[in-house]
């Protein structure tokens, strides 16, 4: 047969991306927002869009317009653009990637439970004690002298 909900022989459908009840609250963070909420935090009218959109099947451009999705890209900048994002992320130490993105995972009211799982565990467990962070090579000791860190890539 052909793919999921296609008969055989057809060719695949588009992706989509569909907003459920579990997006809409049922399943909110620790610090009682919801994922979509975080991800348009600030924006009532956003969010509020987004909300009026649940159920249907939006395409990329849909998800975009919507604030869903962070790039729509087309197929004429599709590799430069994945060469850029591999380049920016390999720039960083993983350990530092963990953190920025612990810090992200929580906007909003400050809470107990944003301080330990947003930014304290990651800081505390992944950066200051890793080599990538502290060691001879790391980023701490060649910060200001113009030589690139040495990342230990391997264990992540």
């Amino acid at each position: 047969g052909g793919a999921a909900g296609n008969p055989a022989g057809a060719p695949p459908a588009p992706a989509c991306l569909r907003l459920t009840p579990v997006n809409l609250g049922a399943m909110a963070m620790s610090n009682g927002i919801t994922r979509l909420r975080s991800r348009l935090w600030g924006d009532e009218a956003a969010v509020a869009a987004a909300e009026a959109a649940a159920g249907r099947p939006l395409d990329a451009a849909a998800a975009a317009e919507l604030g869903l999705v962070t790039f729509a890209l087309d197929d004429l900048d599709w590799d430069d653009e994945l060469r850029l994002a591999v380049e920016e992320r390999a720039s960083f130490s993983p350990d530092a990637l963990t953190a920025m993105e612990a810090n992200h995972r929580f906007c909003g009211p400050e809470t107990m439970a944003t301080k330990i799982l947003g930014r304290l565990s990651a800081w505390q467990n992944w950066v200051f004690s890793r080599p990538n962070a502290s060691g001879p090579d790391g980023a701490l000791a060649r910060y200001g002298t113009g030589a690139r860190p040495d990342y230990d890539t391997a264990r992540t």
